[in-house]
């Protein structure tokens, strides 16, 4: 595991949160909807992510963005179309390579070309300004998302509750999962996003590549209803993990990581924490041993 920081590779990492905007827009009008956006999220491969198999009518299709081939991959049934990825090239260009090779299939869809939850607006179709693009920051950035999602999978998979798997949201391009409680809480706000993400008592489970204020990836754990009050941080481990009661979330920094079973008794305190915080019942049961026998290791 290489920690890349935020200001190592801004730029490229602007070009995959831009093409996961492409790609997670498509998901969006195709996949079929399921509660907290769960259906849009964008799994990830061995050297990047995806779309994952989608269909529009009969026509079964999928898009790969694969950082160490350094090639976008549009799949229609059997046939493949490849493009390059490179530095200089624009956002409208990958739009209109990716979206032009759908149509030309009969994949015809109609997207709302404007970013979703990036501080800088832009219109995917649009947008000329040169992309830049380092192959080898980019491995290094996806390698540390595939990094998270392991240790995401490895705390929530033998949970015994309803549960959103780890996977790319291309929105905020942060590596999440969710345990659901199922306990009806409306987002008290008129947004769009929100009240469909926010509509359940939750607890989110994320990794996020940093930006311009926070230039180390970090580990967060966020709960709904939001607890803008103070816990009990002390409880919370490896020593150098917290609880901002300003922004409602638990953080531990991927510099104060030195070993996975860190960032397990991050993920364990952290949900006991909050989910007391919650008055969430019955948890003690999502933890008990599944009666399967053991894989090797």
């Amino acid at each position: 595991m290489h920690l890349i920081r935020h200001s190592e590779w801004a730029d490229t990492k602007l070009t995959l949160h831009l093409l996961s905007q492409i790609l997670g827009k498509i998901k969006l009008g195709l996949a079929p909807q399921e509660p907290q956006w769960a259906h849009v999220t964008l799994p990830l491969t061995v050297n990047g992510f995806s779309t994952g198999p989608l269909w529009s009518g009969d026509t079964l299709f999928e898009i790969d963005v694969d950082v160490a081939a350094g090639i976008i991959t549009v799949h229609v049934e059997s046939n493949r179309t490849m493009f390059p990825l490179e530095d200089g090239k624009s956002l409208k260009t990958y739009y209109t390579e990716i979206i032009g090779t759908l149509q030309a299939s009969g994949v015809h869809l109609t997207l709302n070309p404007k970013t979703q939850e990036m501080r800088e607006l832009r219109y995917v179709d649009r947008d000329e300004a040169p992309l830049a693009y380092d192959a080898d920051a980019a491995l290094k950035g996806v390698r540390l998302f595939q990094y998270a999602a392991r240790e995401q999978a490895a705390f929530l998979a033998p949970l015994r509750c309803r549960k959103v798997k780890p996977a790319l949201f291309w929105g905020t391009f942060d590596v999440s999962s969710i345990i659901v409680y199922g306990k009806s809480e409306p987002f008290p706000e008129d947004k769009l996003i929100e009240k469909a993400a926010f509509d359940e008592h939750m607890i989110e489970f994320g990794f996020w590549l940093g930006d311009a204020s926070v230039d180390v990836p970090t580990f967060f754990i966020l709960p709904y209803p939001f607890q803008y009050t103070e816990l009990a941080s002390d409880r919370i481990q490896p020593v150098n993990a917290y609880y901002d009661a300003n922004m409602s979330e638990c953080f531990l920094s991927l510099e104060k990581v030195d070993r996975s079973s860190d960032v397990q008794a991050f993920f364990r305190t952290s949900f006991d924490l909050l989910s007391e915080q919650l008055g969430w019942e019955g948890c003690a049961h999502y933890f008990l041993p599944l009666d399967m026998p053991p894989q090797p290791k």
